[in-house]
């Protein structure tokens, strides 16, 4: 579709960096950005700038390929599952924007919602919309395959506009399968309502997509300056629910929402409500979900996310980030009490969002460096269900046993595998308390092995080197020791 549009920008890309023989970090490198926003443009999941699209072309030396694929694509405004509004004037302020998406079990109902203020010299007459699905993010080529056989249709989106109560005209862009661009007219066949200088005005569109067309996705860009912005969604609650949100810019990977939604009981619905104050600008907002009891069309086959994917989309840095290859710095405690605090709140909170995707019955761990946080802080839940979160501050190893074993160990950054890894069997860390006390832990067999994970994490290290030389982690559908803690003698 154009969710990953009719242009073969991502697929140029990823063609033309392994030509040159660059690999994903050495191209984020040399451009300045994340090797994550490389993974994430090379998906499809990301578009770019049209500066970085020139960059691009430039470094990769395509002779403008590059940079003509990223225009064929609309001009990087390629479709993701949002409605992305662009102004035809630079004085516009969205005081309030607010998407609510329902979800009937058939049918997913967008109504949008915006309060704008002229805050310019002309009047504005029109404002435009942009409406885009993507049914598989990403996998382009079968989601350009569904589009093309089954496109998106006016008539079926039976999209409706309003200002206040007068209706507002339309005047179409663009109409490809999977992406629309309109102009909604501050006015109508009776009347017209442009928005002067100085007045402000309530719109409100909405229209609907079937659930063959509508991906697992919704994502908001905040392409003007915008006070409030909030997003609704709500799903029927025998559909047992799960979601999780991230946010991302165009320089930096995604990471986890600052604040977590809200969730709450409407009839048969439960509704997840988000809303942050004055968002960046060019700032994106993903809501991504998981029906476990939803119904498939019989002739739909069951699309189930990578374990690894669905841990990057709560928010969990992979493998391949440079910042999982950098040591972590160090609070200066007391001093940092209140930063190391609100990084320990935010390890919390990506704890809550993976324990809802993954049974761990061996208990879990995650360092600040996996939710794309460079700081010396760690937290390791044990396993049962009335375990306290152990909270690691600046810790470091002073004593390991002679004695160690092999167990399999999994990584919320390459979560698709697992390997075998020897540990010690006891350990000893230095870790320092939030009001600057330090101590001294002791660990023992699988609470060590969690504990020596996230050390390691700290230390710019994953476990795949830790394993011993010849041998290679395994396909976790190959591995037999999901939801069981780890046995010793």
């Amino acid at each position: 579709m154009p969710g990953q549009g009719e242009s073969s920008f991502a697929a140029e890309l990823k063609h033309f960096r392994e030509v040159r023989g660059l690999s994903k970090v050495e191209l984020a490198r040399r451009l300045k950005i994340s090797p994550s926003y490389v993974s994430h443009l090379e998906s499809g999941r990301e578009h770019g700038s049209s500066d970085l699209a020139r960059r691009l072309d430039k470094e990769l030396d395509t002779g403008g390929k590059l940079w003509k694929a990223w225009q064929d694509g609309d001009g990087g405004t390629q479709p993701v599952p949002e409605s992305a509004d662009a102004s035809p004037s630079a004085g516009i302020l969205v005081l309030e924007d607010a998407a609510a998406l329902r979800y009937d079990g058939s049918v997913y109902h967008l109504t949008m919602h915006r309060r704008l203020r002229n805050t310019g010299t002309e009047p504005i007459t029109r404002y435009l919309v942009r409406i885009a699905v993507d049914r598989y993010p990403g996998e382009p080529e079968r989601s350009n395959a569904l589009y093309r056989a089954h496109p998106l249709t006016w008539e079926e989106l039976q999209l409706e506009a309003h200002c206040g109560d007068e209706q507002m005209g339309r005047v179409v862009k663009h109409d490809r399968d999977a992406f629309k661009e309109v102009w909604l007219e501050f006015a109508n066949a009776r009347t017209r309502f442009p928005l002067y200088p100085g007045q402000e005005a309530g719109i409100t569109y909405s229209y609907s997509v079937t659930a063959d067309k509508w991906g697992p996705w919704f994502q908001r860009a905040v392409r003007l300056p915008t006070r409030e912005l909030t997003v609704s969604l709500a799903f029927p609650t025998d559909f047992q629910p799960t979601v999780w949100g991230t946010e991302t810019s165009l320089s930096a990977s995604f990471a986890p929402l600052r604040t977590p939604p809200t969730q709450a009981i409407d009839a048969d619905h439960t509704v997840y409500t988000w809303t942050t104050l004055d968002p960046p600008l060019h700032a994106r907002y993903r809501m991504e979900w998981r029906l476990k009891t939803a119904q498939l069309p019989e002739s739909e086959p069951v699309n189930t996310p990578s374990p690894s994917a669905l841990m990057a989309a709560a928010g969990i840095v992979q493998e391949g980030d440079i910042l999982l290859q950098t040591i972590a710095q160090p609070f200066d405690l007391p001093t940092e009490a209140d930063e190391g605090r609100r990084i320990v709140h935010e390890l919390n909170d990506a704890i809550a969002r993976v324990k809802r995707l993954h049974d761990f019955g061996k208990g879990m761990g995650i360092a600040a460096p996996q939710i794309g946080l460079g700081r010396a802080a760690a937290v390791v839940v044990p396993p049962g269900d009335d375990s306290s979160p152990i909270v690691l501050l600046n810790p470091t190893i002073v004593e390991t046993s002679t004695e160690t074993d092999r167990q399999y160990e999994g990584c919320l950054s390459f979560f698709d595998v697992r390997g075998i890894v020897p540990r010690p069997l006891h350990i000893v860390i230095s870790h320092t308390d939030i009001d600057g006390t330090p101590r001294l832990t002791r660990f023992e067999h699988g609470l060590a092995r969690l504990v020596l994970h996230e050390v390691d994490h700290l230390d710019g290290r994953l476990y795949r080197t830790r394993m011993d030389p010849g041998t290679r982690p395994i396909p976790v559908e190959e591995y037999r020791g999901t939801g069981q803690n780890w046995t010793y003698q």
